[in-house]
């Protein structure tokens, strides 16, 4: 199974970005959505990001991956 998760471009430089998945910052290539900006969610899924995602379904999601991971009331960490 593969699972694309949702982060926050915090930075874009080009066709990369760094992007916060609650906290941890990795970067990825934005190549496939170069309307993103930094401030964006967007879903990523092997270091590319594929497309951007509205910021309420990106919390909801993120909120549904912490309760599953026993991480509960924790807030978003940008």
């Amino acid at each position: 199974m593969c699972l694309a998760v949702p982060g926050l471009i915090v930075a874009k430089s080009g066709d990369t970005g760094t992007v916060s998945f609650d906290g941890v910052r990795q970067d990825c290539s934005l190549a496939l959505v170069p309307e993103a900006e930094a401030g964006d969610y967007v879903i990523v899924h092997v270091g590319f990001a594929l497309s951007r995602l509205d910021p309420d379904e990106a919390e909801r999601t993120l909120a549904l991956l912490r309760e599953a991971a026993g991480e509960t009331g924790a807030g978003a960490r940008p």
